[in-house]
């Protein structure tokens, strides 16, 4: 049966003006943001397939265009919506993390990672560059790939902060498959970055490990 015939009380969109968007089910949110379904599936039943296809939220926000468009009714339209829709949610939690100092929201600055890590299976390393009062100036992803204290070069990371004038940093990436417990190699990355740096006078205030949802601080586990 069509969503259009479902009873109003049922419709996801419907239910989501009603009681929040918290209410509704994974599938239930993609249909809404699918909109239509395909023959002989509504929008509820794609995204049900969706989630039982990609087993996650996010594999299916870290999916590729060719591994998105496996599943019928899928495609470079919807690839590229949902895209923009990831993007969007990022840019918006930076914007909360702007607006005041980044000590204060240390929640903010979580959410944000969790969002800008989202479903990448490749280990990235970012950024976030502070001024004086610990306010964002910015976040860039400045390597990707397997990475080491080798990999991750300490004077490009010298260089893009004294570009932006930073007053200190904190850095985060992200173990794709695993927990967020930082390796040995993670600790001598953050040696070498904090030496690095305490030459031009900037501090690292943390450096964080991203796996799915969770968090790892090196600050909160008195790491630094």
């Amino acid at each position: 049966m069509p969503i259009l015939d479902w009873p109003q009380e049922k419709r996801p969109r419907e239910r989501l003006i009603r009681e929040g968007a918290q209410a509704l089910s994974d599938a239930e949110l993609l249909a809404i943001f699918l909109r239509v379904g395909v023959a002989g599936k509504d929008a509820v039943q794609l995204g049900q397939e969706m989630m039982h296809h990609f087993g996650s939220l996010q594999k299916l926000f870290g999916a590729t265009l060719a591994e998105f468009a496996a599943v019928n009714g899928l495609g470079p339209a919807k690839f590229a919506q949902l895209q923009a829709v990831m993007e969007l949610a990022r840019r918006a939690l930076l914007e909360d993390i702007k607006a005041g100092a980044m000590l204060g929201s240390p929640r903010a600055v979580k959410d944000y990672l969790r969002t800008a890590f989202a479903g990448k299976p490749f280990e990235s390393f970012h950024v976030l560059f502070l001024d004086v009062k610990n306010r964002l100036i910015d976040a860039k992803e400045l390597f990707r790939g397997t990475l080491t204290h080798t990999s991750v070069y300490p004077r490009e990371v010298v260089k893009e902060a004294l570009a932006r004038n930073a007053a200190s940093v904190m850095l985060a990436h992200n173990h794709p498959s695993g927990t967020p417990d930082p390796s040995e190699s993670d600790l001598l990355l953050t040696r070498a970055l904090m030496q690095a740096l305490a030459l031009v006078d900037i501090r690292i205030l943390d450096h964080f490990v991203v796996a799915g949802h969770q968090v790892h601080s090196f600050a909160e586990h008195g790491q630094l």
